[in-house]
């Protein structure tokens, strides 16, 4: 039996203090962007579920929401660059301003590819926001409309991030550091 691998992650890059003011700063911004407008959060598994939560309370107006999940890692820890849809939408998006809320935009191949596929679903509008951006990865041309943090090159782990399905639960945003 092949010896688990310990990770050593007791660097908070990003407090829970420090994601909340963020989280409320977002959600305010968004609430005066769309004034008097309902919005459609497409929150992206299972990674922006922490940040979802905590956004769309802090968000002022009336909001609808749904999941989708897409992968473009297959078995991998680096992107294939071939996109799959694993769970779409359950509702209809037409004539809505639709915001995809995401936890990390690193190489941005499957948000473009995801923002271009929704587009053709006729919103009303279509915008981003992340928790984090790491603009060192980044392959397609692609920004976020509202982001909390710009992050170094480094494997993130916490408010919903994960390696190998663990440490989402972090309150904090941290960092890897292999033993």
């Amino acid at each position: 039996m092949a010896a688990k691998k310990k990770y050593d992650f007791t660097e908070v890059l990003i407090s829970r203090e420090q994601l909340a003011d963020k989280v409320a700063e977002l959600g305010a911004q968004i609430s005066e962007d769309y004034q008097g407008e309902s919005l459609f959060l497409i929150g992206i598994l299972k990674g922006s579920v922490p940040f979802m939560a905590d956004l769309m309370r802090a968000i002022s107006l009336d909001v609808e929401m749904d999941f989708m999940s897409v992968s473009s890692y297959g078995s991998g820890t680096k992107t294939s660059g071939v996109v799959r849809i694993l769970k779409d939408l359950d509702s209809d998006i037409a004539g809505k301003n639709v915001l995809i809320v995401e936890d990390i935009i690193d190489s941005g191949l499957t948000l473009a590819y995801l923002k271009e596929y929704l587009a053709k679903r006729n919103p009303k509008s279509i915008k981003i926001v992340t928790m984090l951006s790491k603009p060192a990865r980044r392959k397609a041309d692609i920004e976020a409309d509202y982001t909390g943090f710009v992050v170094d090159d480094k494997f993130i782990v916490g408010y919903g991030l994960d390696i190998d399905q663990k440490y989402r639960n972090l309150p904090y945003i941290s960092w890897i550091k292999e033993d």
